[in-house]
């Protein structure tokens, strides 16, 4: 089955709406920290250290954004598009750090319960709702395409759940008194967030190491070039994404037959485009070659030999 490849959004639109939800998520942290000290609520001070971390994650993923579009160098002959990898990286495991906190913060709430003023707890973090939601709907459409950028709709989901955990405990406290509620809901949705995040980190890893992506099959992309015109077989072949956008692939193609290099040049641009088109491959390198490589095999075990 050939990969199907989707439209891109737009580059512009995404660093603004990524810049956009920055400021917000730093809006929020500050209203929220007044709004915790305030109302005694230690719960609204732990989410507004949730929405601070967040909003600086997010800060990073902005720059690295902004830093991927360098030209390539002498030095970075591949630019510096990796860079939103290292990022996505640090987000999620800074993301998994502050759940894991945050359990550790419900575990004290479970022992020590502390009463809180409910009210202005229910409207700080009603107002935090809002601008949450604001903030995951401006990376929604940008979060398929950009790794990235996942990582920080990640965080921006795990604030809003967090701000309907707050509220919820912040409606049972006033008027059911129910103070557990408040620490279970957050054990919960760290949980949640820890899984999804998890994720993230595998595909990181994976793009890091160079791995073939998953949606690409090496089997199905050699048959399909070999039953191209002009090609007898392909070998030495490597596939690996240098970001969760961009898939680099190259092999030694084997020609039919001697040829001119104008017209061996051809077959090798007929075969860049097909890949292209039904893989998503964008950036191919070829070698052609008459019975020159002694070894034919698709994988080179081990190339150091």
């Amino acid at each position: 089955m050939m990969h199907q490849v989707k439209p891109i959004p737009s580059a512009k639109k995404e660093s603004r709406n990524l810049f956009i939800t920055v400021w917000l998520n730093f809006g929020i942290a500050i209203a929220e920290l007044i709004g915790g000290f305030f109302s005694n609520s230690l719960a609204l001070i732990s989410d507004a250290l949730h929405n601070l971390s967040d909003a600086t994650a997010m800060l990073i993923t902005y720059i690295a954004l902004k830093i991927s579009k360098k030209d390539a160098t002498k030095k970075h002959t591949f630019g510096y598009k990796r860079i939103q990898i290292l990022a996505a990286l640090f987000n999620a495991v800074t993301l998994i750090g502050i759940c894991i906190f945050l359990i550790g913060e419900a575990y004290e709430r479970f022992l020590n319960p502390e009463s809180v003023k409910a009210t202005p707890m229910l409207i700080v973090a009603t107002i935090g709702l809002i601008a949450n939601l604001i903030s995951v709907l401006l990376l929604r459409r940008f979060s398929a395409g950009n790794l990235n950028i996942k990582a920080a709709y990640l965080h921006l989901i795990g604030d809003t759940l967090s701000s309907v955990a707050v509220i919820v405990g912040a409606l049972l406290m006033m008027y059911f008194q129910w103070h557990w509620v408040d620490p279970l809901i957050t054990v919960l949705i760290s949980l949640y967030i820890i899984k999804e995040t998890y994720h993230v980190l595998a595909e990181t890893y994976q793009i890091l190491m160079q791995s073939a992506p998953k949606h690409v099959k090496l089997d199905e992309v050699s048959n399909f070039i070999r039953q191209l015109a002009g090609v007898s077989d392909v070998h030495h072949v490597h596939l690996w994404s240098l970001t969760d956008q961009q898939i680099h692939f190259e092999a030694h193609i084997e020609l039919q037959h001697d040829m001119k290099v104008s017209e061996s040049q051809l077959i090798c641009e007929m075969i860049s485009r097909e890949l292209k088109a039904n893989f998503g491959i964008q950036h191919v390198t070829l070698q052609s070659e008459i019975a020159f490589c002694s070894d034919k095999e698709l994988i080179v075990k081990n190339e150091t030999k």
